[in-house]
């Protein structure tokens, strides 16, 4: 099934009325029909309200959407982190959700049947090497209107090793400019202190000259990333454009935001830093977690040994 693309503004502002009108219609069939309980009607609409901003960044519709958007969304939800019990329910509540819309005669297939989740990976987290990193940012178009947002996004989640929630949540009242740091709410509503690097402090410094050209839409004041239309920025908006960037700097990997994260803990690793200080600025609450970063690439355990190893000493083999 062929995708409708819904470019113009007029057509984007259809598929908004679209996206609200069937999702009040889908919460009244749980409630009437499936006489569901209000927990369970919060979490599959909420669900559902998560992947059609998906579908609307793809320019495209529950109707007209087909199995290989919903492969890419749950590619999106596995590369964001997102455990596989919490995907199973996710592609429950779609399941449901296409059901519906079969019976409310707006589709006559569900491409959720033909869905099978993908295993979540065993491999070791992708890494990026520094020059991959650099390749990015030079890939971005600073005299673009996001440019200079998109070089912060980037420095901040590299140079901090912030989640993409924490990103997307950062506010300017947290960031300490002078001091060099931020406070970050984590998971669970923890707060911690991140250093921010002085390459950081530039490129945000930079963006806040565009920030402060933008018609800032009220409540969103305070955060740090918006996005053009003055709002702030979305998990999948963030998702999205380092995709792009990785496309444009041609990084064959496949990236996420997460990426730069285990970037950031991986680096400070081979560069000496401690296990207990990298647990602390990732914010996770058992270093069983932050010990993932130890797979260090073998050529480089290798150059260690030979360098700080006392056999290997040249006075030593003399």
């Amino acid at each position: 099934m062929g995708q409708h693309r819904v470019a113009s503004p007029l057509g984007r502002l259809c598929v908004a009325f679209f996206f609200v009108d069937y999702l009040l219609k889908y919460r009244n069939y749980l409630l009437f029909e499936r006489s569901l309980a209000a927990n369970s009607i919060e979490a599959y609409t909420s669900d559902v309200s998560q992947f059609l901003e998906f579908l609307e960044q793809q320019d495209t519709t529950p109707v007209n959407c087909c199995l290989l958007d919903l492969q890419n969304y749950l590619l999106l939800l596995h590369e964001m982190g997102i455990q596989p019990r919490s995907q199973a329910r996710i592609m429950s509540s779609l399941r449901s959700f296409f059901r519906f819309l079969i019976v409310s005669g707006v589709r006559d297939d569900n491409p959720t049947e033909l869905l099978q989740q993908p295993a979540v990976s065993k491999h070791l987290p992708t890494v990026l090497t520094l020059e991959e990193i650099e390749r990015i940012e030079q890939s971005i178009d600073l005299s673009h209107p996001q440019g200079h947002r998109n070089l912060a996004i980037i420095e901040t989640l590299y140079g901090s090793g912030l989640r993409v929630s924490e990103l997307i949540n950062l506010k300017l009242s947290n960031i300490y400019f002078d001091q060099g740091y931020m406070r970050v709410e984590g998971k669970g509503s923890k707060q911690r202190l991140v250093p921010l690097s002085e390459v950081s402090v530039d490129k945000i410094r930079m963006w806040m000259l565009d920030r402060n050209e933008l018609v800032i839409k009220p409540h969103n004041e305070d955060f740090l990333f918006l996005n053009r239309r003055g709002a702030q920025l979305t998990r999948v908006m963030v998702f999205t454009i380092v995709k792009q960037l990785a496309q444009a700097a041609v990084i064959e990997k496949n990236i996420s935001p997460h990426t730069f994260r285990h970037s950031f803990a991986t680096h400070l690793l081979e560069g000496g830093a401690s296990l207990r200080a990298i647990q602390q600025m990732l914010g996770h609450e058992s270093i069983i977690t932050t010990q993932i970063y130890t797979h260090l690439d073998v050529e480089f355990l290798r150059q260690e040994i030979l360098l700080r190893h006392p056999r290997n000493r040249k006075d030593y083999l003399k």
